[in-house]
């Protein structure tokens, strides 16, 4: 076991796109990135592929500057923000239950099909949250990354994806006023 106090920081970064598309006769629902704005459709043998989704995304793997210990998140699609759902959601209750501590439960999402069998390992999950933790004042708040397994049913799911707007524009974005 590692005695380094790790110190992460984002390393391999590529700006891209997660792109979420559906079979028109299946309904079958799969992502992916890619490092092009695509909204193409096609089809793969019985399958008929509509792109559903496109949002800006980056991809990045973890470096401890101490010790050179290189955590890979190629299975990592995106982390997603819980405002709240029905109250037997198990992300749901331990977003309740981290208010009391002021722990933001965030949850981290994988590719699909393959996170449905194979998950972001919980020691991965550790990792991003010592990550996102490291540049935080923890007495105020902390951040905790949880696996999208723990929602039931995500067609009820009320989440947002949290991205860059803006990152890959060449103009700058319009600032905007309350």
């Amino acid at each position: 076991m590692s005695q380094c106090q790790h110190q992460w920081k984002m390393t391999n970064i590529e700006f891209g796109f997660t792109v979420c598309e559906r079979c028109a006769k299946t309904q079958e629902v799969r992502t992916y990135f890619s490092l092009e704005d695509t909204w193409d459709q096609y089809v793969e043998g019985d399958n008929y592929w509509t792109i559903v989704e496109n949002a800006q995304t980056f991809r990045f793997d973890l470096k401890c500057t101490a010790c050179n210990r290189l955590e890979k998140f190629d299975e990592l699609m995106g982390i997603m923000y819980c405002p709240g759902c029905t109250d037997e959601c198990k992300v749901e209750i331990q977003r309740k239950k981290g208010l009391a501590s002021k722990t933001f439960v965030l949850v981290a999402f994988g590719f699909l099909p393959q996170a449905l069998s194979n998950p972001l390992p919980q020691d991965k999950l550790d990792v991003l949250s010592e990550h996102f933790n490291q540049r935080r004042d923890t007495r105020r708040s902390t951040i905790k990354i949880i696996p999208f397994t723990d929602i039931e049913d995500i067609s009820q799911c009320k989440g947002e994806f949290i991205r860059d707007v803006g990152m890959l524009s060449l103009e700058p974005e319009d600032k905007k006023t309350l």
